[in-house]
């Protein structure tokens, strides 16, 4: 089996009610088929959300909270009550301190699965220039990433953390040994969390050029049995399932055999395509 679990459904057009329908999901879906992917799931970006609005510090955040997290979820909804091959996913930011108030939030819907990422810390973004690898050491900058990554396993929060190793979008790296630690360390956390990670091939279209997360990263979260869902990370419907399949093929050579597929926040595992 092959699953898509990371794409956005929000639309460039319109307002905040036409930004998400059924029938844009059903553009996703035909995208899926010529892809050969076999489920999807979306994840939309939780700042996205008017609801939200007061949980942010951030401005570049809190610009961005004008949809209704309520239409969101009734187009996902809707899409799979026309049986389409769905899921209701969110993209959640981590930030230390409002864990309460995000599961709070979240708490009312009827998700599959929430994603977990970390795309700023300590007030600087981690994808963006000037980034957090660009203000302070790259080592340091690293040391950070991993340090927040642990503590979003050990949230309670997520199911499965997104695009896990994003630190290295820029290809600005740690020393090895370093950059080894830090992975033998989130991987212990992330076992004993009890959370997935992704296989992401979003990298590939990034400065860095590569999937996240590493294979020796990944490698370690197969010695410990860590589950995996696979990622295209699109953000429109061209763009779903680009390069999965490089991403399954770097969960095979890393040893995995089965991929996760989410319902109502359970899992199993299912044969990996």
């Amino acid at each position: 089996m092959i699953v898509d679990y990371h794409m956005h459904l929000r639309g460039p057009h319109g307002g905040p009610p036409e930004r998400y329908s059924a029938d844009r999901a059903e553009e996703y879906v035909a995208q899926a088929n010529r892809a050969g992917v076999d489920e999807i799931g979306f994840s939309d970006h939780v700042y996205y959300f008017r609801q939200t609005l007061e949980l942010w510090e951030i401005r570049w955040m809190s610009e961005r909270s004008v949809d209704d997290l309520d239409d969101y979820v009734a187009a996902v909804v809707e899409a799979k009550e026309r049986g389409l091959p769905v899921k209701l996913g969110i993209e959640v930011d981590y930030f230390p301190g409002i864990e309460r108030e995000l599961a709070d939030l979240l708490e009312p819907y009827p998700w599959d699965y929430v994603l977990g990422s970390v795309h700023f810390v300590d007030g600087f973004p981690v994808d963006q220039e000037p980034g957090l690898v660009h203000r302070i050491p790259v080592g340091e900058a690293w040391r950070r990433y991993f340090t927040w990554l642990r503590n979003a396993a050990r949230s309670g929060l997520f199911d499965c953390l997104a695009h896990p190793d994003l630190i290295k979008i820029f290809g600005m790296r740690a020393p090895e040994e370093e950059t080894h630690y830090l992975h033998v360390e989130t991987a212990d956390a992330i076992e004993a969390a009890g959370v997935c990670v992704e296989v992401s091939a979003a990298g590939l279209h990034k400065p860095v050029g590569e999937l996240y997360p590493d294979r020796s990263f990944l490698e370690l979260c197969r010695e410990r049995d860590i589950p995996i869902t696979l990622a295209s990370d699109a953000h429109q419907p061209a763009h779903v399932g680009r390069d999965v399949a490089r991403a399954a093929e770097l969960a095979r050579n890393a040893g995995y055999g089965t991929v996760t597929v989410f319902d109502r926040r359970e899992r199993r595992q299912e044969p990996l395509g």
